[in-house]
């Protein structure tokens, strides 16, 4: 009956149009009056001790990272010198893309942030060159969320600060996936381009143009070098990491390419903080829902649903896969990452499944769910970006789906594609 009533709160006031923040708060009081002991002042405590996280930090400052990069001409650069490597391949603007996404990805940690600037500029010049609308729109969004997969990822610090793992390690684990789901985007896009007829390339430049463009571009490219760098060495924390990229990008945008003027800082900083406070109100409204749903026991309740599977970890695995793949068809990423890890981490580690190794699984798993209809916020953030019709991006996004799912089927079969090079990386 307990779990009955969280799910048919949960999603009731979802179905009518609730803010998840506040169906969230909602579930954690409903969960009170069911076991008769409301009380006002621990929804307020539990709100309170949700946003109070030092770890949590991390996220504003990379907000503004990201934020200064789009505004300050960063993510500009990195795709002209995208276009110059590798635009006058046969569908080297889909090449152009991907390569963009992965290098702005290690900047911001915000999938939105960077499908937004690749859309704004990218998919005009797809459509252009004669590549179908949606399918463009759609190769891009599927590329922007290897910013979470990729560090510095805002979703890998939140299931850090929920399950208590380590950020750093998480960070330093998700850069080999990222990788690989960018090659395989690679290699379908390779494969979808060739039967699109009537396009074109950019034109070929001479290597001095692309030597011309990296040495534009070298400050950004700087960035994640100098964030993965300090955190394999423990010179700085991941928290530290935010406030370092922050003032790195506002030096660069200001003071060396000085596109960004003291009069857009307002703009930028509210753009920052408004993304902010949504993602700190969520994770202050799940702590009430998750603190309630440990003292209801329906942690207990969902471990003994699962535990058949708990001496198979693959099988428990991917059966957590699906969980998250279905429900993120239906809720955003956010709230995702705060109700379910604490409920599964139990189980993973009585299964002796390495935490970092599920982290990373868990976010590629919620991370294609912001691509699936009709939640998906990315592809809702592409669509309204690129002005190309909804039904059109869904329908050319469902071959870069298919890709990323069969890298996720692979990690699951094979732990050792994460587990390895996160060893070798953090000389383990």
């Amino acid at each position: 009956m307990t779990l009955i009533v969280f799910l048919g709160t949960l999603l009731g006031s979802m179905a009518i149009g609730i803010p998840v923040g506040y169906a969230l708060i909602m579930t954690g009081i409903a969960l009170m009056y069911h076991l008769d002991f409301f009380q006002a002042q621990i929804v307020a405590q539990n709100m309170l001790n949700g946003a109070d996280s030092f770890p949590l930090m991390a996220i504003p400052f990379f907000m503004l990272a990201g934020e200064v990069m789009n505004a300050g001409g960063l993510s500009k650069r990195i795709v002209n010198l995208s276009v110059a490597a590798v635009g006058h391949i046969r569908g080297g603007l889909g090449y152009v893309a991907i390569l963009a996404a992965i290098i702005l990805a290690s900047l911001s940690g915000s999938a939105a942030a960077d499908t937004a600037a690749l859309a704004a500029i990218l998919v005009p010049m797809m459509i252009k060159a004669g590549h179908e609308p949606g399918r463009s729109a759609g190769l891009i969004a599927s590329a922007g969320i290897s910013a979470l997969i990729i560090p510095p990822s805002i979703g890998f610090i939140l299931i850090g600060v929920v399950g208590n793992i380590s950020i750093t390690k998480i960070f330093i684990a998700g850069i080999v996936p990222g990788m690989i789901m960018g090659m395989s985007l690679v290699i379908t896009w390779y494969f979808v381009s060739r039967s699109e007829t009537g396009t074109t390339s950019v034109e070929r430049v001479p290597l001095n143009t692309v030597l011309r463009e990296a040495w534009a571009g070298i400050w950004a490219l700087m960035l994640p070098v100098i964030i993965l760098v300090g955190l394999r060495f423990g010179v700085f924390t991941p928290t530290e990491a935010g406030v370092i990229a922050a003032v790195y990008a506002l030096f660069v945008a200001m003071f060396i390419y000085r596109e960004l003027k003291v009069a857009d800082l307002f703009d930028v900083f509210l753009g920052a903080a408004k993304t902010t406070a949504m993602v700190m109100f969520l994770v202050a409204g799940a702590l009430v829902s998750s603190w309630m749903i440990t003292i209801a026991g329906l942690t207990g309740q969902i471990n003994d649903i699962i535990a058949p599977f708990a001496d198979r970890p693959i099988m428990l695995m991917a059966v957590i896969v699906v969980l998250v793949l279905i429900i993120g068809c239906a809720m955003d990423m956010v709230p995702i990452i705060l109700i379910l890890v604490p409920v599964f981490l139990p189980s993973v580690k009585a299964a002796g499944i390495d935490p970092v190794y599920f982290a990373v699984v868990f976010m590629i798993a919620g991370a294609v769910g912001l691509l699936t209809p009709p939640v998906g916020s990315v592809l809702n953030v592409v669509a309204g970006v690129s002005k190309v019709p909804l039904p059109q991006v869904i329908k050319g996004i469902w071959p870069f789906i298919i890709a990323q799912l069969i890298v996720l089927i692979l990690l699951i079969i094979f732990p050792q594609i994460i587990t390895a090079p996160a060893e070798f990386l953090q000389g383990e």
